[in-house]
């Protein structure tokens, strides 16, 4: 395809597409003349870059003034021989108008690249931009302020991590980075900090239209509520009802499958460049295959949000967001959240809980006598029952099992300030049938609750959503306590009060087991507690499948294989049958399957990025010469090429494709005479169509033929076109089948089971700290009981003075009672070393709050950070070595700042990192822990 037809069929369909009007010369320029002129003296160009050169398009904005040159290379060319002549046209258009320079594009009618000459370096894009994104592109280059100086909103975002986190992505934005990626574990407030974030980059002028991905509708709706509550002034999408996109907001929220929905609507075009910050929730799932389209479609700054730690991250995650294996662009953990001074996250206890059918399976060994009896008067054999302790929920079920765990749950979880019922709760259930089970049992066990203790809370249900929605109603309401669920509120659900996680399920995705501990680690919030939780100080889980002795033993979890889609396979073993009826000289069969091949690659998605993208292999085979002559080179580009592209076929009737593959597939069989396999792909086929409900009108017209099927006669005599007449028939009834399965599916038993294991497993950042919780409440047991008898003591009870001779007779006396209770000892188990004796005291007592030691020097530094928003990264982090130094050595001196370990964060030490006038300030904060 030369030049010239290049961009009449090609490039000028782009263009319109992106709403350009090629015949409106206010719009679009063609064969623009730019004017380079001559140096003085000289008459005629002496080379190619004087005198008049002619831009293959230009686009205007509605001013009149250039605003995007367009170089056009005809296909054959790679598009990136354009980049030098298109950069130079910029150039030139800007030196004769002196006006700004024109963004840069240049193509060969199947790749695009866009080029912001000065900011970015080119790249690959998918389309063309509107009029619209030009003039916004162009405003924002305009107008957009540094944002080194840009304040945060500390109101929304004020924790110094928090803020550490902005500051990274804002720096590395003004480093001319696109793409960043923030771990930080669940409950830290990730939705917050991105909210800071873009309140911070709209503020400055860096974007006007964000785009908030997630993987569900109920973490769609818990990302809007959150942008209405910090940024009730943006206009955002969707407002209640809504279902096209409208194109008048600033902040907008989807989940992956809508969007990729809207991107590829033929009658719906968003731009490619419609979005100038693209946060992505969750970014570690999800986005490898499908939805990594809806990333590829555009063109903008992409920020990933995950809570799975960097040592278990996928490598293909920090490449997507061009970060190094294990260095995101920040990171701030669990363990750091755990164990900051306050902290920000809860810990947690786990109590492993397993009966003796888990352990030991069901059997004849295992059942009770009075169980053998009852199975024996059921008429079931006993010695017939084996089954593993792996095989519950799956091969078998018993009830008793379930009721078991049900009632260890009701008397081991944290109850609420009365002691009766279960704090909020959680239960992971293997299955939806097993998760209706499990709120059966909790009905039919405590009936005064009228069914409202345990509710299913599973996505496919309409009554979870919205207002006074189940969802809602365990969040706000005091009832249901226990929320029996099925994946969904494994990850992003966000309900504080939560003291009981209970894993009823084997779970084996590292990521996915950390996501679940997630859902109990936020802690509570003062000013909004929960009359049915009024305090959280650890929540509880209990493991009835021992899943953290499994991932102490496998860190890593399960390696999860990458099932290939089903198109994929349907259109692999096409090709498999074009090759082997080439090999055995069938060419008229050979020439029916390349007809079909090429009908299925006429019908991908054409508005996917991935077939974009793929524009010049996919020419090459709608190109009739391709197939006159099927080489073995050409079948290896259809099997490694073009094959992998049919993973974008999403929608379809799977059901029909599938038994359309296993057709072509045993067809493939008869065709390569593999007598072996051909049997058992029919003996699977007999049994489909035996499955089709005669009940059904449709299915009903085809009865004759269906007979005839699943007789041996059939496929005994069946040629190869007797396969295409058997799926083209009986492919669009698939939907109908009545799959029957094992007659009695998964066997049902109500055999009485005990717990056999229960114990607290060690597993968390605090573990250490159980000692010293141990102490404190022996020091505060002993204080209570000597109130009544000890005049120093009741004195202090009574807010009177007390003189320091009374005060050290009083530290005599509690030492006799108890050696271990000692000033030094309190300092330790209290976490404040200059704290006197006396204070400890009135502390215990309740008279006046001891913050730690720790937790002053924690809260006056975050202080400091969160007044001064407008840190940089580098300082924030040597404000933390400034914590953590204090914390550890207790004291500061001015001349420590200049000393190691601050010059390891500038030579100069404190000199180096602040201005004179910022030392100042931070001399007075030390002063507080001088010596």
């Amino acid at each position: 395809m030369n030049e010239a037809k290049t961009r009449k069929e090609l490039i000028d369909k782009q263009l319109q597409e992106a709403g350009w009007n090629i015949n409106d010369q206010t719009q679009v320029g063609i064969e623009y003349d730019i004017n380079v002129g001559l140096p003085d003296g000289v008459s005629e160009p002496q080379t190619p870059y004087q005198g008049h050169q002619y831009s293959d398009y230009v686009l205007y904005g509605k001013d009149g003034k250039v605003l995007a040159v367009v170089e056009a290379k005809k296909t054959s060319v790679n598009a990136e021989l354009g980049r030098e002549q298109a950069k130079q046209y910029c150039q030139n258009i800007q030196n004769e108008s002196g006006g700004e320079l024109p963004f840069c594009f240049y193509t060969n009618g199947h790749e695009i690249f866009y080029w912001d000459l000065g900011n970015y370096p080119p790249k690959k894009v998918i389309g063309f931009p509107t009029r619209d994104d030009l003039e916004r592109y162009s405003y924002i280059r305009r107008n957009r302020k540094p944002l080194a100086q840009e304040l945060i909103n500390t109101d929304i975002a004020g924790r110094d991590y928090q803020i550490h986190a902005i500051r990274s992505v804002m720096e590395g934005i003004e480093k001319k980075r696109q793409k960043f990626l923030l771990v930080m574990a669940t409950g830290t407030g990730k939705t917050r900090t991105t909210i800071a974030m873009v309140d911070a980059l709209m503020r400055a002028g860096w974007a006007e239209r964000v785009l908030f991905l997630v993987d569900r509708i109920a973490l769609r709706n818990q990302a809007l509520e959150a942008f209405k509550e910090f940024l009730p002034n943006e206009p955002r999408w969707p407002k209640v009802g809504e279902k096209e996109i409208a194109k008048d907001r600033r902040i907008y929220t989807s989940t992956y499958p809508t969007m990729l929905n809207i991107i590829r609507d033929e009658d719906y075009s968003l731009s490619p460049h419609f979005f100038d910050l693209i946060v992505i929730d969750e970014s570690h799932r999800s986005i490898y295959n499908t939805y990594q389209e809806v990333l590829d479609y555009f063109n903008t700054t992409t920020l990933g949000l995950t809570a799975t730690p960097t040592d278990v991250i996928d490598h293909n995650t920090f490449k997507l967001f061009e970060c190094e294996d294990g260095l995101p662009s920040f990171a701030y953990s669990y363990e750091e959240a755990v164990n900051n001074i306050p902290p920000y996250l809860c810990d947690f206890q786990v109590m492993k809980i397993q009966t003796k059918f888990q352990e030991d399976g069901i059997s004849k060994r295992t059942i009770s006598l009075e169980d053998q009896k009852n199975l024996i008067l059921q008429g079931k054999e006993v010695a017939e029952i084996n089954f593993e302790g792996t095989d519950l929920e799956k091969s078998v079920i018993n009830k008793g099992t379930n009721v078991t765990i049900v009632k260890e749950f009701m008397e081991e979880s944290i109850k609420d300030p009365n002691g009766v019922l279960p704090g909020k709760t959680i239960f992971f259930c293997s299955t939806k049938a097993h998760a209706r089970r499990i709120e059966k049992i909790f009905d039919s066990l405590y009936p005064e609750y009228t069914g409202e203790l345990a509710k299913v809370i599973v996505s496919d249900d309409p009554r979870v959503y919205g207002k006074g929605g189940l969802l809602h109603q365990f969040t706000h309401n005091d009832m249901p306590r226990v929320a029996v669920s099925v994946d969904m509120l494994d990850t992003g659900i966000d309900v504080r009060e939560l003291v009981n996680l209970v894993f009823v399920k084997p779970v084996y995705s590292y990521t996915k087991f950390w996501q679940m501990i997630g859902r109990g680690t936020r802690l509570l919030e003062p000013t909004k507690m929960k009359p049915w939780c009024a305090e959280k100080d650890a929540f509880l889980i209990l493991d009835c499948w021992d899943n953290f002795e499994y991932f102490k033993l496998n860190p890593k979890g399960k390696e999860l294989k990458g099932q290939i889609p089903l198109p994929v396979r349907f259109v692999g073993i096409r090709i498999d049958k074009i090759e082997t009826a080439l090999e055995k000289e069938k060419p008229e069969i050979a020439q029916k399957e390349i007809e079909k091949l090429r009908s299925q690659i006429s019908e991908l998605p054409k508005k996917s990025v991935v077939i974009q993208d793929s524009k010049p292999d996919l020419a090459k085979v709608e190109d009739d010469a391709f197939w006159n002559h099927l080489t073995p080179e050409k079948i290896e580009f259809l099997r490694h090429t073009i094959k992998p592209l049919f993973r974008t076929v999403s929608q379809s009737d799977f059901k029909a494709m599938r038994f359309n593959k296993d057709v072509l597939e045993i067809s493939l069989a008869h065709l390569s005479e593999e007598s072996e396999k051909y049997d058992t792909l029919k003996e699977n086929i007999i049994t489909v169509v035996s499955e089709l409900p005669m009940s059904i009108n449709i299915v009903a017209k085809n009865e004759a033929y269906i007979k005839k099927v699943l007789t041996n006669n059939f496929w005994s005599t069946v040629l190869d076109e007797g396969f295409d007449v058997l799926a083209e028939t009986l492919a669009p009834l698939i939907k109908y089948r009545e799959q029957k399965g094992p007659l009695d599916g998964p066997s049902k038993l109500n055999l009485q089971d005990v717990i056999q294991t229960k114990e607290m497993v060690e597993f968390g950042p605090k573990n250490e700290a159980v000692s010293i919780s141990k102490y404190r409440e022996m020091v505060e047991a002993k204080i209570a009981e000597l109130i009544e008898k000890n005049p120093i003591l009741q004195k202090i009870k009574s807010g009177e003075k007390v003189t320091e001779e009374e005060a050290e007779q009083l530290a005599e006396e509690l030492h006799e009672e108890d050696p271990h209770i000692t000033e030094q000892l309190l300092r330790k188990v209290y976490n404040h070393q200059k704290a006197k004796f006396i204070q400890f005291i009135k502390h215990i007592l309740g008279i006046e709050i001891l913050e730690s030691f720790d937790a002053e020097v924690s809260r006056l530094v975050q202080a400091f950070i969160k007044e001064h928003s407008n840190l940089s990264t580098r300082q924030i982090e040597f404000l933390n070595l400034l914590k953590d130094y204090i914390i550890e050595r207790g004291e500061i001196e001015k001349r420590d700042l200049i000393s190691s370990p601050f010059t390891i964060i500038h030579p100069k030490g404190i000199r180096g990192v602040f201005t004179p006038s910022e030392i100042k300030e931070i001399l007075a904060l030390t002063e507080k822990f001088a010596a």
